[in-house]
């Protein structure tokens, strides 16, 4: 008997559900590998006050800058945002609030989450703020801090120090794959692959957008990078030539 497809009609139907106030994990690095077409549904869907985890807030125009400059998103936990101006504005004036986490620790942090493991010891940010507390996750619209991260737990094992990090579980995820079946397989291009895998198994709830849907048995097991165990709804085909350069750094003809 086969068994039922994971295959959602459009990216409308397959988000419909996420509420406003929802945690997401969102794959993608820079602008490399984001699910875009699943970011604009729920631009569509208007929704707000969103908590997303995510590597960096893509840029002003592109990816989930867009949520930003609309105030969709609420907070914001991430490694990297120097890429978009309205993310800084937003932050600094004290309308958006933002743990910056060390990439690796937030890649394992995502990881960690997706295996059912609550917590682990990592040496990254002993003897910072990052585990001492004080990192300001919100600020006043005079400048002031709002809110500060908290201190976490540092112990000493086999002669070093180590800082209780959390593993992150999201209601809901959004990735993208070059190739996808619709029993919810798999396959990331390249480095499309960087937090893609993390956030699959991190949500309660994933949804994947791909750029070539085959049939289940077409993708050969062992190249398959997230099993369709970790994924509950499948978008796709999308437009592969979606895409944008984060940052042109060749010059023109």
């Amino acid at each position: 008997m086969p068994r039922p497809t994971k295959l959602a009609n459009n990216a409308a139907e397959a988000t419909a559900d996420i509420p406003s106030g929802a945690t997401l994990a969102v794959g993608g690095f820079g602008l490399c590998g984001i699910p875009s077409t699943l970011i604009d549904a729920l631009l569509t869907h208007g929704i707000s006050d969103l908590n997303i985890v995510s590597n960096n807030c893509g840029v002003d125009d592109w990816g989930l800058g867009l949520l930003l400059a609309e105030r969709r998103i609420s907070r914001m936990t991430s490694s990297y945002v120097g890429e978009n101006k309205e993310f800084a504005r937003q932050f600094l004036a004290g309308e958006l609030e933002v743990e910056l986490c060390p990439q690796g620790t937030l890649a394992e942090r995502l990881r960690a989450g997706g295996a059912g493991i609550p917590a682990f010891y990592t040496p990254a940010g002993v003897g910072t703020q990052v585990a001492e507390g004080g990192l300001p996750w919100r600020y006043h619209p005079d400048g002031t801090v709002a809110l500060a991260s908290p201190a976490k737990e540092v112990r000493e094992i086999n002669g070093s120090e180590y800082v209780l990090e959390q593993g992150i579980v999201c209601d809901f995820a959004l990735v993208r794959a070059a190739i996808g079946d619709t029993q919810g397989n798999l396959v990331y291009n390249a480095s499309a692959r960087n937090f893609n895998p993390l956030c699959a198994t991190a949500g309660r709830i994933t949804i994947a957008e791909v750029e070539q849907l085959v049939e289940p048995g077409e993708i050969p097991p062992e190249q398959i990078h997230t099993p369709g165990v970790y994924i509950q709804r499948i978008v796709g085909p999308v437009d592969p030539g979606d895409k944008r350069i984060e940052r042109r750094t060749v010059q023109e003809k």
